[in-house]
């Protein structure tokens, strides 16, 4: 019988545990390799930070609490959004309304108003997402209102609904403190006189434009319109007007309702104006709407220099 090496044991004792060194070993550089890190991701570089969402969030306005009528709004191809005293047709490849709508009143008008918030901000209702404030920094042009900040400063949540920037175009800033100041007063005034006007204004988009601005890459109008009706007298005007300082009275730009559906391509008030409406679209009457000479010359003089 061969005997036994004395210091056999110990040897593969040795062995045993120098194995298992190295595959400990090995299993640690390939869990440092690909245990939980991507290739070539530097070890001591953090985890990146999430960094949470901060636009606001969607206010649900369904038809039971919007406060427009649905048969004054227009048809276009437009995305619909509802708010709580007006609507808007979304237009993606602008990056702006194509038509806001809503009721103006005497009653709503003669309301105490509510404090002008100026808290522009993205429209979190509109599916394909608005343009932001930040598409105007340093653009030279103006966060033009639709629907002015004046016309729903009855209530308060109806003039902060207003800086939305689905409810914002860019505009020459002679033009937004000018001409379109002027015919926003009118309006109002016209509001008063007739009780209540439903009123529809917008860009026109179908023309030259001039130019874009901003990383959404907005749309700058060439012109923009406003289409008004008095419900109750059964009378109608429309007007469009270059975005652009004026001194012309606003008179000379007022045309029928069909004239702007012409340029805009946009039909307006399709269930309001059926039947006999459709002379309504075809007609045109000035002196149905008076004007204030005062404000014009005010804003010859003052409003068009301002800025």
């Amino acid at each position: 019988m061969a005997r036994r090496r004395s210091g056999g044991t110990s040897d593969g004792f040795l062995f045993k545990t120098g194995l298992f060194a190295a595959l400990a070993g090995l299993a640690y550089f390939l869990f440092n390799q690909f245990g939980g890190k991507k290739a070539n991701e530097p070890m001591d570089e953090k985890p990146p930070i999430e960094i949470p969402d901060k636009r606001p969030e969607a206010t649900s306005v369904s038809e039971d609490s919007t406060f427009v009528s649905l048969e004054m709004l227009p048809a276009s191809k437009a995305e619909t959004v509802l708010h709580t005293w007006f609507a808007l047709g979304y237009n993606e490849d602008h990056e702006q309304a194509e038509w806001v709508a809503y009721e103006l009143s005497r009653a709503r008008l003669d309301e105490n108003w509510a404090e002008r918030p100026n808290t522009f901000r993205p429209d979190p209702n509109v599916r394909t997402e608005s343009a932001t404030p930040r598409d105007y920094s340093s653009s030279g042009y103006d966060k033009g209102h639709l629907c002015p900040a004046a016309d729903m400063a009855f209530d308060t949540r109806a003039i902060d609904e207003t800086f939305y920037m689905s409810n914002i175009s860019p505009q020459r800033p002679p033009f937004n403190m000018g001409i379109w100041r002027e015919l926003e007063e009118l309006t109002r005034d016209w509001a008063r006189k007739f009780k209540r006007l439903y009123v529809v204004t917008g860009p026109v988009l179908t023309e030259t434009n001039l130019g874009q601005i901003g990383f959404s890459k907005v749309t700058v109008p060439g012109s923009f319109y406003k289409v008004l009706v008095a419900p109750d007298q059964q009378r109608a005007i429309a007007f469009i007007l270059p975005n652009q300082v004026s001194e012309k009275p606003v008179m000379d730009y007022a045309l029928t309702i069909d004239e702007v559906e012409a340029a805009t391509g946009i039909n307006f008030f399709p269930k309001l104006l059926g039947g006999l409406g459709e002379e309504l679209e075809a007609s045109l009457d000035k002196d149905a709407w008076p004007i204030n000479r005062n404000r014009y010359e005010q804003r010859v003089k003052q409003w068009n220099i301002r800025r």
